[in-house]
């Protein structure tokens, strides 16, 4: 049995809409149903995580309530340990209303609710679990400044820190030297690096600019494209699975699932962006976040038939 990995991040209510295209500006448009979709991109990734067996530490924040009650209930389903989720009266759950089209494109908002008054206070919580953990995995959807408290206490019991910088915002230079493991979109490295990353050799310089700053490892996810790697030793384009999509929410949370998974397994990294593509690409053949999320099963057998 794996360690544990942590997971300290947001924990939302998907509102998602589907629509046969997405609306522009000031239009309003018929949708063609709706659900209430556990999701956060923290929680997203902890279930992942979870799917594949490998033991899960949830920490962060849910409203009381009802939204709370039942994202803590279908967390605990998945066997993830929910026990430093606080429940915070203060402010609402957070939310994200969500709109998918018929080519499965998506836009998303997000509402932080409890997710923005996650703070020093379950860092506290976070740091008994280090000494046992394998990876720590962030993202943006709570306070920058509560990821950095969060990063700085994983690097100082050598626990490896992933982070997912979404959604996209500008990252602090100090933050940086504190990440083992960045993994943005093209859009979000675009954001983060100032220029378009439309070519292969401009993928490359914005990973170098990335490790530049100090992050050692840098995962360019670019979708149906596959994506892209730089470690401190090499440099690599891995190749997308290919599926029939249908709903890409979740795509990315699903990608860092497979990819802390293999990690705390003991994979390499070339093999760990394959599980973290394979996880990525089953999800996008389901509707839904959470409900979206492959079981080990499943991302083994289609690991094994790239490799074959």
């Amino acid at each position: 049995m794996a360690d544990p990995v942590i997971v300290f991040g947001s924990i939302n209510m998907d509102l998602v809409a589907r629509v046969p295209r997405l609306p522009t500006p000031g239009e309003t448009l018929l949708g063609q149903n709706f659900s209430t979709v556990p999701g956060g991109k923290g929680a997203n990734q902890a279930v992942a995580i979870a799917r594949l067996g490998i033991p899960t530490i949830m920490i962060g924040r849910v409203g009381g309530d009802q939204f709370g009650e039942e994202l803590l209930n279908e967390l605990k389903a998945a066997k993830i340990q929910t026990k430093d989720v606080l429940v915070d009266t203060s402010v609402s759950s957070g939310v994200a209303l969500i709109a998918v089209d018929d080519r499965s494109e998506n836009q998303i908002i997000v509402i932080a609710g409890v997710n923005g008054n996650v703070n020093e206070i379950d860092v506290a919580r976070l740091i008994p679990h280090l000494s046992s953990a394998t990876a720590l995995l962030l993202q943006l959807e709570i306070p920058i400044a509560t990821v950095k408290l969060a990063a700085q206490a994983a690097k100082k019991a050598d626990v490896t820190v992933i982070l997912d910088p979404a959604p996209a915002a500008e990252i602090p230079a100090d933050l940086y030297p504190l990440i083992d493991i960045i993994t943005p979109n093209s859009v979000e490295a675009e954001q983060l690096v100032g220029f378009p990353i439309d070519s292969p050799s401009l993928t490359s310089e914005a990973a170098s600019i990335l490790q530049k700053r100090g992050v050692k490892t840098v995962i360019i996810k670019l979708g149906a494209k596959g994506g892209f790697c730089a470690t401190p030793e090499e440099a690599f384009f891995f190749p997308a699975f290919e599926v029939e999509a249908i709903d890409t929410v979740a795509a990315g949370d699903a990608f860092n699932g497979g990819l802390a998974a293999a990690l705390a397994e003991g994979y390499s990294i070339r093999e760990a962006v394959t599980w973290g593509a394979a996880t990525g690409a089953l999800s996008t053949t389901r509707l839904g976040a959470q409900s979206s999320l492959p079981d080990r099963e499943q991302v083994m057998k289609m690991v094994r038939r790239d490799e074959g």
